[in-house]
């Protein structure tokens, strides 16, 4: 067991130990230090104030989906239960997990520094610092399991399909990086992959480097996307007149902080005026940072931020400093309320805000999957890229229709109600990909 600085999570560590060797679906992910709602979740008193070191909203937020699929109403550790071993890095271990938080939130928040951010992924997310100090905690919590382990990130399938344990591991986007690769050939190792392109580009990378995968070990289930959000669909209707409500957000390093705040020098005269053609919720994350600078623009430019829950509002924030409540403040007050979406078109925020029936109006990508999924939504009529200079003109024109015509956002809200249903099937298609492969383990 590493050593760990806070004795309750000696405690909570033993507890997640306990129900992932119980648990029918047992969930590894590696997205960030959720300690203090981990303590919640096993009954202890946690604090709301202490930051979380995030790394990625997706690799959290698609592991909730899953297990919230598999959960139903309320949270059941026998159906399904999540471990991120970044929680129980040890003491010692702490200062490379901080490392690499920073080293991202430089990348991710800087477009000039983008070519650096290519090498890094060319680099290879095998390599990172921070796989040291997740796989002690990672291989004492998941040494007793005899199931297979539904994985979805990259280092924790490696990991663990190295020791040769089962793993299904979730190919999340629709693009194959090679370093899930590692271990295709095994018969330990299945795919769950976005689509039948997903399964082709897998198969046909695998046989570049040599490496032959049967194809019954990939499974077609599409994106895992919280069943939560899938509802919000179900009472929103296509945009045709009125205020449009915008959700710009953020991801989990804070990724396009200067795009948004050049978005915001753009969009928030426009709230000065008595009856404004839009209102705006800005998600922040975990970025107390992002949330200042926001609401001192916002200062600046005479434009009053509201409470949260206030959805008449002309502009709100959400922050939390700790990832699963931004999350769900993001599932709360984003989701069902939203019209559209201006964020990077990123896996998780992406397919959520599509899946919840909203257009999207894209920032810049920051990696070769993001420019893949942009064109996914592109071609189905779902989004186009935001101008960010002159995104008040850009929502004008695309909310203008003549005569009995629709409007882009319109007709793009009525192609995400339409989408097909590989985009809201996939944390199900998963749960039974799982219980198959699980029946075949035995």
């Amino acid at each position: 067991m590493p050593d760990l600085l806070d004795p309750a999570l000696v405690k909570t560590f033993a507890k997640d130990k306990q129900y992932l060797e119980q648990t029918k679906i047992p969930i590894v992910t590696v997205s960030a230090s959720f300690k203090e709602d981990i303590k919640g979740f096993h009954g202890m008193k946690e604090d709301e104030s202490i930051p979380d070191v995030v790394f990625s909203r997706a690799h959290y937020s698609m592991a909730v989906g899953v297990a919230t699929e598999a959960w139903g109403k309320t949270m059941d550790y026998k159906e399904a239960w999540i471990v991120d071993p970044t929680n129980y890095v040890a003491h010692k271990d702490w200062k490379s997990i901080q490392l690499t938080e920073v080293i991202g939130k430089v990348l991710a928040r800087h477009r000039y520094l983008k070519l650096l951010k290519d090498f890094v992924d060319k680099f290879g997310r095998n390599k990172l610092p921070i796989l040291d100090s997740i796989t002690p905690p990672l291989l004492h919590v998941t040494k007793n399991v005899d199931r297979p382990f539904l994985s979805l990130h990259i280092a924790t399938g490696n990991i663990l399909a190295g020791l040769g344990k089962t793993v299904l591991q979730v190919i999340t986007d629709p693009h194959v990086r090679y370093d899930y690769l590692n271990h295709a050939e095994k018969p330990n190792m299945f795919f769950c992959v976005f689509d039948k392109k997903t399964k082709q580009d897998l198969l046909e990378k695998a046989g570049l480097i040599g490496k032959k995968v049967d194809p019954n070990r990939v499974i077609i289930t599409g994106p895992p996307v919280d069943p939560r959000i899938i509802k919000a669909r179900h009472k929103k209707k296509a945009w045709r007149s009125g205020k449009l409500n915008i959700c710009i957000t953020t991801g989990g390093l804070g990724t396009n902080k200067d795009e948004i705040l050049e978005l915001l020098t753009n969009l928030l005269p426009d709230l000065r005026h008595h009856r404004p053609d839009y209102r705006l919720l800005i998600y922040t994350a975990t970025h107390k940072d992002i949330a200042d600078e926001v609401t001192e623009l916002a200062k600046k430019m005479r434009v009053t931020v509201s409470p949260l829950e206030d959805k008449s509002a002309k502009l709100r924030i959400a922050y939390h400093p700790q990832i699963v409540d931004a999350n769900e403040l993001l599932i709360k007050y984003g989701f069902p309320w939203a019209d559209g979406f201006l964020t990077k078109p990123s896996g998780d925020m992406a397919y959520d805000a599509v899946a919840a029936g909203c257009f999207l109006l894209t920032l810049q990508e920051w990696g070769e999957w993001e420019h893949v999924i942009r064109e996914v939504f592109e071609m189905r009529g779902i989004a186009r890229p935001a101008i960010v200079g002159k995104i008040s003109n850009q929502l004008k024109t695309l909310s203008n229709a003549e005569g009995k015509s629709q409007s882009w956002v319109e007709q793009a809200m009525l192609s995400a109600h339409n989408i097909d249903k590989q985009f809201l099937n996939g944390a199900e298609n998963i749960i039974k990909a799982y219980r198959s492969l699980k029946k075949k383990d035995r």
